[in-house]
């Protein structure tokens, strides 16, 4: 079943990242699957979730290409390590085009049953994309010019 469960991930990556072919979202997700993110914002439910997320960085991305670094399987679970590498030519959430090319990489565990994908966790490497796209980056609350410069106000 390991080796179903690889080609199964194998195909999604190459399928729905790599050419576009959103449709084979379908086959791969179950309608009730769940995804576990680091971000605020919440996937749609679904296979369209996926559909959505892959069409996003496919606009914003249109030159990407997923290489599969890494694929483990045991038992239900299967994990990949992936590297992403393109041109931003599009806009990315509240990000516009710097037509800047990023490389960068993330995990994703998947866990399987009935041949589909119930179940994600995602880990990408979102700092680096902020930092090769010249985004602001906000690691907590701006102190004053005073506790900038190591000075208490108390």
């Amino acid at each position: 079943m390991s080796e179903q469960n690889k080609a199964l991930i194998r195909r999604f990556y190459e399928e729905v990242w790599n050419h576009g072919h959103l449709e084979v979202a379908d086959e791969v997700f179950a309608e009730d699957y769940v995804r576990h993110d680091l971000r605020p914002t919440q996937a749609l439910p679904g296979p369209a979730g996926q559909k959505k997320i892959a069409a996003d960085f496919r606009a914003a991305f249109p030159d990407l290409l997923y290489t599969l670094d890494l694929l483990l399987a045991e038992g239900d679970l299967v994990a990949a390590r992936w590297t992403m590498e393109g041109g931003h030519t599009g806009q990315w959430g509240n990000q516009p085009p710097t037509g800047k090319h990023l490389r960068f990489s993330g995990v994703n565990i998947f866990r399987l049953a009935g041949g589909k994908v119930v179940e994600i966790w995602n880990h990408r490497d979102d700092l680096g994309v902020a930092q090769q796209l010249g985004a602001p980056i906000y690691a907590g609350a701006a102190g004053t010019p005073a506790e900038s410069a190591g000075v208490s106000s108390k």
